[in-house]
């Protein structure tokens, strides 16, 4: 199984270096950081996490869900047939044995689905959380960049000076605390907005 992953990460790590060979130095550089990123996780995982992932990739596939229902078919058939040709059934209808084989099928495949989402719904947050803060970064420097903007406006002698409302509120560097508040306030305005329409 390990060797398996490995495999997985060296075949991803060759198509990388050949799909960052063709494109430009930053893009194939943020291809190998992220890569990189990816890996670092894929290590993180202990064996057991990885064998839940595989389960979980088998379990998302046609195939097993074509296999469970040929799997109840057969045992039907069996069961209803066995007693035509006089063979004893080992589970007859009402097929107590197969609801409770479906009943455990059930509860495993949930489980292991479930496992799997939180670690993906994990690596969504932490992913998300990054996004937020390279973009808080570029925030910052395209403001900083307006700064320097206006400073050689300023300073070349045939530009005039003018006042642009728009540049000057941009110059201004954003508030992530207080956008974040006036979204929730937006938010839950327009929760309570619905509340009152369902009420009525």
């Amino acid at each position: 199984m390990n060797n398996r992953s490995e495999n997985s990460g060296e075949n991803s790590n060759a198509d990388a270096e050949l799909l960052t060979q063709s494109l430009s130095d930053p893009i194939s550089r943020n291809i190998t950081d992220i890569l990189e990123l990816e890996n670092r996780e894929l290590e993180k995982m202990t064996r057991a996490q990885r064998s839940l992932e595989s389960a979980s990739r088998r379990i998302a596939r046609p195939g097993y869900l074509l296999g469970l229902l040929l799997f109840v078919l057969a045992w039907m058939v069996l069961n209803v047939a066995g007693t035509a040709l006089k063979l004893r059934p080992f589970d007859p209808p009402p097929f107590y044995w197969l609801q409770g084989l479906l009943t455990l099928s059930a509860l495993l495949t949930t489980t292991v689905v479930l496992i799997a989402q939180a670690r993906q719904s994990k690596l969504a947050e932490q992913r998300a959380h990054l996004d937020l803060q390279i973009n808080l970064l570029t925030e910052q420097k395209v403001t900083k960049l307006i700064h320097l903007l206006e400073e050689l406006r300023a300073d070349l002698p045939g530009v005039r000076t003018r006042h642009d409302p728009h540049v000057s509120e941009l110059k201004k560097p954003t508030d992530a605390a207080q956008l974040a508040s006036a979204l929730k306030e937006k938010d839950s305005g327009s929760e309570s907005g619905e509340q009152r329409a369902s009420d009525r």
